[in-house]
C-alpha cells in the first residue's frame, strides 16, 4: 500500500524559509515522478514543483527562483526547500505520486506565512 507522509510545515515570517519533507513507502520510489501541490482555503489545489525520476525539476512561475525540489532515493524522500516565503504561499502542502491506480496523496502539512 502506497503511503506518503509530509512534515516540516509551520508558521514563518515573510521572507523566511522552510523545508518540507515527504517520505514514501509501498512503491519503488526511484521510478516515479514526485510532485508537491498546495491548496489555500477557497482555492483549487495547484502544482508548485515536480521532479522526474532522472532528477529534472520543474516549477510554475509563481515559485520559480524561490522553491527548490529535490529527492533522495536512498531515503524514499522528496524535499521542498522554500525560501523568501510570502503570505500568498500560505496553504496546505501535499506530496503527490501518480500510480497506475491513480493519484496518491499525503495528509498534507500546513504552511503559514505571517508576521
Amino acid at each position: 500500500q502506497v503511503q506518503l507522509v509530509e512534515s516540516g510545515g509551520g508558521l514563518v515570517q515573510p521572507g523566511g524559509s522552510l523545508r518540507l519533507s515527504c517520505v514514501a513507502s509501498g512503491i519503488i520510489f526511484s521510478r516515479y515522478t514526485l510532485r508537491w501541490y498546495r491548496q489555500a482555503p477557497g482555492n483549487e489545489r495547484e502544482l508548485v514543483a515536480g521532479i522526474g525520476s532522472g532528477g529534472s525539476p520543474n516549477y510554475p512561475d509563481s515559485v520559480k527562483g524561490r522553491f527548490t525540489i529535490s529527492r533522495d532515493n536512498t531515503k524514499n524522500t522528496v524535499y521542498l526547500q522554500m525560501n523568501n516565503l510570502k503570505p500568498e504561499d500560505t496553504a496546505v502542502y501535499y506530496c503527490n505520486i501518480r500510480t497506475v491506480v491513480g493519484n496518491m496523496w499525503g495528509q498534507g502539512t500546513q504552511v503559514t506565512v505571517s508576521s
